[in-house]
């Protein structure tokens, strides 16, 4: 066991910042104790926890937790990390001081971003109408391994188990699901938070039948101008067609550039641009990984980049958006072909200040 007069270091720090929950507690004038497990959010000098809203109808500061800071500010709060291998075992533990925070100060105003930053439930929640409790830290102990990390891998393998899937089985995905990988989406990194992309679900046949014959026209075009035969034009087109079709699921992902920062030269506009794109990708990939976790299958489907103006007619969508690609969403129809080889890791780092 460590103990520090300081009230972090850096290894504390990172530890109590990455735990999602942490217990907080306080004891009355007479000394009664009272334990409860909080959401909190540590901004490098206090510790912040909001008092949200309660099912049942009673004020913030009649709250237990509430009367006892006002009669005993003195309280702790413990982050820990708990694994059946006990090498992870850790827990920062945190003594001080704590006070109600009013709405109305610019204290409150920073600590509810925090929060809602940290816990996107808190979204939803008025919690801008209560008190905050606010942790003064005047001592930390710490024990384990604190920077440990557990290895399971499981992102890793989602990663490499994730697939791309061209047929489908005839069975509907349920809208809970479609709204998770639409949600996943929406927490992709984007440019100064400016969320770039817009996202279009399709289900119905019609309009599926009504986009896809619009993009093979299209395409047609093409490929008779490439000098391809008439039987292979038909023959992809049909492939082309059928995957669309077959998918019981369409996620249509458009970049949105109305929102961006205006810059007055050239350059920097057009990396504005390419920002844009690149967060329009991320959010692409949160969608599959996320369908790959609930089960479902994906397949990403670049045909709308090469006819924007088309897609955006036969949906009647906004003409400020700009088709880049479509997610389909289902279950497989057997195993996919075998994936394209990867290229190993030694050729792909180019550099290593190590």
């Amino acid at each position: 066991m460590k103990t520090d007069s300081s009230p972090f270091t850096a290894e504390e720090a990172s530890f109590l910042v990455r735990q999602r929950v942490a217990r907080l507690a306080t004891a009355d004038g007479n000394g009664t104790p009272h334990a409860i497990p909080v959401c909190f959010a540590y901004d490098g000098s206090s510790i912040y926890i909001a008092l949200d809203e309660k099912p049942k109808d009673v004020p913030a500061t009649r709250l237990k937790r509430v009367r006892n800071i006002l009669e005993n500010p003195g309280v702790a709060l413990v982050a820990d990390r708990y694994d059946e291998d006990w090498s992870l075992l850790a827990y920062v533990m945190v003594r001080g001081r704590a006070e109600l925070v009013q709405p109305g100060s610019r204290e409150h105003a920073a600590a509810i971003r925090l929060l809602r930053g940290k816990y996107h439930q808190y979204e939803n929640m008025r919690i801008e109408d209560n008190p905050v409790i606010a942790i003064r830290p005047r001592r930390v102990v710490s024990w384990g391994a604190l920077g440990a990390s557990r290895d399971d891998g499981q992102l890793l393998d989602a990663l490499r188990g994730r697939r791309s899937v061209r047929r489908y089985l005839p069975r509907e995905v349920p809208n809970k699901l479609v709204e998770k990988v639409l949600e996943a989406g929406r927490w992709a990194p984007s440019p100064h938070g400016r969320q770039p992309w817009r996202f279009a679900m399709l289900r119905r046949g019609e309009t599926k039948e009504k986009l896809a014959e619009a993009m093979g026209d299209r395409w047609r075009e093409e490929l008779e101008m490439d000098g391809q035969e008439p039987e292979v034009v038909e023959k992809r087109l049909e492939g082309s067609k059928r995957r669309l079709l077959g998918a019981p699921v369409l996620v249509l992902v458009c970049l949105y550039l109305e929102e961006l920062d205006d810059y007055p030269d050239e350059g920097r506009q057009e990396n504005e641009v390419t920002m844009a794109v690149q967060s329009l990708g991320a959010a692409a990939q949160n969608m599959l990984l996320e369908a790959y976790s609930l089960g479902l299958d994906g397949g990403w489907v670049c045909a709308p980049l090469f006819c924007p103006e088309v897609v955006v007619e036969a949906l009647g969508l906004d003409e400020a958006l700009i088709p880049h690609a479509l997610l389909t969403l289902g279950y497989a129809d057997g195993d996919p072909p075998k994936r394209r080889p990867r290229r190993p890791l030694e050729e792909l780092v180019v550099y290593r200040d190590s």
